[in-house]
């Protein structure tokens, strides 16, 4: 019998996956459990020959988010039960995680893991450092502070687990196909035909890129953008170590960038340093696979001797192997999952960033439901691809960005770290005048943001902690500027398009849940819902005319809000959609004294019978005509002026004049965040995303059930309706004015873990730490019931009491933005 690599390929196929790594080979093995048995995998040389086969094995749960952490806790049960499956061994083994530290703010940094461990239902437990080196009894204490152990983690094989999973999708009727490189994939009016290989081409309705660090290059035969970029990782294998335990947890000293793994009776001591070594930088070597790099003594070196200092033993072991082989990692060190904007069926698995073996269970899962159900099986805003933009594909930001992505995954993970490394990219027309101004920026989507500004003769830089960092008291200011003056807020960054065209009501009121049948000058606020009732997107409509609108969304979800208005615009429709993000900048000016303020600046009637709360209009302002919408993202009387990019500095420059008379306050994204905190706006990835509901998130206000177009989302809101609701959004105000809240904090309600917080900061106004978070029950949660029980947020592993309300904090009742004379 041939080998199956010899056997003629199908003309064609349901779905191909390209990649014979551990991710491939999951995508296969969910496909088949789904009952597709029409997939064919190609594998350029041998199954695990690109990455995978060099992998450490580690199966950490704990990642960064929430629902990254489910996805590598779905691979650990998997893991779990496959070699009985399939019948093949993986060398799976449970022998926990520990993690160390050395200071008290890693030792924060660890508790505050713990406590998001609650929220995903992982086991995790504080422990002693004379508890950790009982558990770890090669271990020296000296300068330790405590530890955390998940004792379900563990570590397998990363080729026998992969060949579990190739064998179990084989068994589902998967065909799989070595030494088949896949040289060109087929596209057709948009959506994925097939691949092209040297045997052949193979037509298929589904293509997923699991090409590892070759996918940045198979990406782009599709026209797809894969933001990825190949890093030499390093790691030693020592000699057998005579009593060493077998059953020793992975040990991770992060604070020396190194982790420890039991193997065989020696010790794999891995290394993710602070500044790494992009490689392949002229394409991945078309080899036979199996890379292994040169060795690099003088680079691992610095870090070694650290180890050596926390494991003594090793100074008498000898080094049995310097292993160096490429991984993939992205610029944000979360992988890519999900469907191609620019492709329709055309998928990407891929970016795994040193975390493909803990995460290919969860990733082969949810891209094979996606797959076969035709929508994402839960929330992956976190990795899916339309989070990056163009220039992120770019190989000059891939290779400046991965040299700090690397050692990103063990430097500490402050609160509102900012990247160092490839900045400047995209800058507001304002950006030089707000420098002047001593701005603080951080960045988003390639953008330069004015976060905070610091007084003159104070350096601009951020002081990171996990408590008040440097710019809280600047930030504060900034905060009470809005409330009780007036500010100027570089909005600049956010995504604007144009939708235009006959149809353009008709198509827009079919995406958006609210109605924008109004007149010319209105603007809606409104959620685009998928048919699920999940919201997709959480924006503002401006209705510029009969057949034009204005749509005005996030910095971070540009791309992905105009791949989902575009892809809903019916094929007869007589409707353009485009984005003009850059064509514009924009100013809010906010506070109770911005009407004075523009007044001087402007003939237009800002008052508040002229002008009233969710108008826009054209008005004139020094020598520019702009567009003034009066709206806020800071619940205070405001107006945001949208300028043509050319006049936008000479509108500052009025703007700025007249604020320096009348006390105009400079304020940046952080202020922001305090004031619609308060103010309980929801922020679109963090309070609401494609699985929540405007029911649950408490944005009922904003669906328009008897508008006369129907909507994408309309039925499912009418059953959870019917129904009522088991999970809701809450607002929260701690007690205690000390503790810092970000996010994954875990929610307590009499004593019982029902939920977790989605965002968190530190309302100036009312002195104390605000946050919300989803409730969940077993039974309908009425306003009473939410209301009458007892509640506590869970801080780095302490609890704190907080008050709840379905209400905001500050005005409920939004007098200050709507009747303000």
């Amino acid at each position: 019998m041939l080998p199956i690599h010899m056997k003629d390929l199908p003309k064609s196929a349901r779905v191909v996956i390209v990649g014979g790594g551990i991710v491939g080979c999951s995508v296969a093995y969910h496909l088949a459990r789904q009952g597709w048995s029409d997939v064919v995998l190609l594998e350029r040389n041998t199954l695990t020959s690109g990455t995978t086969w060099h992998a450490a094995g580690l199966v950490g749960q704990l990642r960064s988010t929430y629902n990254l952490t489910q996805l590598a806790k779905y691979s650990a049960d998997l893991f779990q039960t496959l070699a009985a499956d399939t019948g093949q061994e993986t060398g799976f083994k449970q022998n926990g995680s520990l993690s160390i530290a050395t200071n008290e703010a890693r030792m924060e940094e660890l508790r505050r893991g713990a406590s998001m461990a609650r929220t995903c239902g992982l086991e995790v437990d504080e422990i002693s450092v004379a508890e950790a080196v009982r558990r770890w009894p090669m271990m020296s204490p000296e300068g330790l502070v405590g530890a955390v152990f998940l004792p379900r983690d563990g570590q397998t094989n990363p080729v026998d687990t992969t060949l579990a999973l190739a064998k179990g999708a084989r068994a589902g009727g998967v065909r799989i196909f070595e030494k088949t490189a896949v040289t060109d994939i087929v596209v057709k009016a948009g959506r994925v035909a097939g691949v092209v290989t040297a045997r052949g081409e193979i037509e298929a309705e589904y293509v997923v890129n699991c090409g590892g660090m070759w996918g940045w290059e198979l990406g782009r035969k599709a026209g797809v953008n894969v933001p990825l970029h190949a890093a030499e990782h390093f790691y030693l294998v020592t000699e057998a170590i005579p009593g060493l335990p077998r059953d020793l947890p992975v040990l991770r000293s992060t604070d020396i960038c190194t982790y420890f793994k039991e193997d065989a009776g020696k010790l794999l001591i891995g290394f993710f340093e602070p500044e790494g070594k992009p490689w392949g930088m002229g394409g991945i070597p078309d080899s036979e696979g199996y890379i292994q790099l040169q060795e690099d003594w003088d680079h691992v070196l610095p870090y070694l001797e650290l180890a050596t200092q926390r494991v003594p033993a090793l100074r008498d072991t000898g080094i049995k192997l310097f292993f160096n082989g490429p991984e993939s990692f992205t610029p944000d060190n979360r992988y890519i999952l999900g469907e191609a904007p620019e492709v329709r069926n055309f998928f990407v698995a891929a970016g795994f960033n040193s975390v493909g073996i803990q995460s290919s269970g969860g990733a082969g899962k949810v891209i094979a439901e996606w797959i076969v159900r035709g929508h994402a099986p839960m929330d992956l805003w976190d990795v899916d691809p339309r989070r990056f933009l163009p220039f992120q594909g770019t190989p000059r930001f891939l290779h400046d960005r991965t040299s700090e992505a690397l050692g990103l995954l063990y430097e500490m993970h402050w609160p509102f770290r900012q990247y160092e490394s490839a900045r400047g990219i995209r800058r507001s027309p304002l950006h030089g005048h707000l420098a002047g101004r001593n701005a603080c920026f951080g960045e988003v989507a390639g953008w330069e943001r004015a976060n905070w500004y610091a007084p003159k003769g104070v350096k601009p830089a951020y002081e990171y902690s996990y408590g008040r960092q440097n710019w809280f008291g600047y930030s504060a200011a900034e905060h009470k500027a809005t409330r009780e003056g007036v500010t100027l807020f570089d909005q600049s960054s956010f995504g604007k398009f144009l939708l235009q065209g006959r149809d353009a009501e008709r198509v827009l009121n079919r995406i958006c849940a609210n109605d924008v049948a109004v007149p010319p000058g209105r603007i809606v606020y409104t959620q685009w819902l998928n048919e699920r009732g999940g919201i997709e997107a959480d924006l503002t409509v401006t209705r510029l005319d009969a057949d034009a609108y204005l749509i005005v969304s996030a910095a971070a979800t540009q791309a992905r809000d105009l791949h989902w208005l575009q892809q809903h615009i019916p094929e007869d429709a007589r409707a353009v959609a485009t984005d003009v993000t850059s064509s514009y900048a924009v100013l809010g000016i906010m506070g109770p004294g911005s009407r004075a303020l523009l007044s001087r600046l402007t003939e237009a009637d800002l008052s508040n019978s002229g002008f009233p709360f969710g108008t826009s209009r054209d008005i004139e302002m020094g020598y520019a005509r702009l567009r003034a919408s009066r709206i806020t993202y800071v619940g205070e009387l405001g107006w945001e002026l949208y300028i043509p990019t050319e006049f936008a500095a000479g509108v500052y420059e009025a703007i700025a004049s007249a604020g320096d008379e009348t006390g105009l306050v400079h304020a940046g994204y952080h202020a922001m965040n305090s004031l619609r905190m308060e103010k309980g706006y929801r922020h679109w990835g963090h309070d609401i995303a494609d699985e929540d509901t405007p029911l649950q998130a408490g944005l009922s206000f904003a669906v328009a059930f008897n508008k006369a177009a129907d909507f994408i989302g309309r039925e499912a809101l009418l059953r959870q309706k019917a129904e009522g609701l088991t999970r809701r959004l809450v607002m929260f105000a701690l007690e205690d004015p000390e503790p810092l809240v970000y996010h994954n904090e875990p929610i307590w309600r009499d004593g019982k873990l029902v939920g977790r917080v989605t965002s968190g900061a530190y309302g100036h106004t009312l002195g104390r730490s605000l946050c919300m978070g989803y409730v969940k029950s077993d039974t309908v949660l009425t306003n009473e019931v939410l209301l009458s029980g007892s509640y506590e947020i869970e801080v780095a592993s302490k609890r704190y009491a907080a008050r709840a309300s379905l209400r905001p904090f500050y005005d409920p009742t939004s007098a200050r933005i709507k009747e303000s004379a």
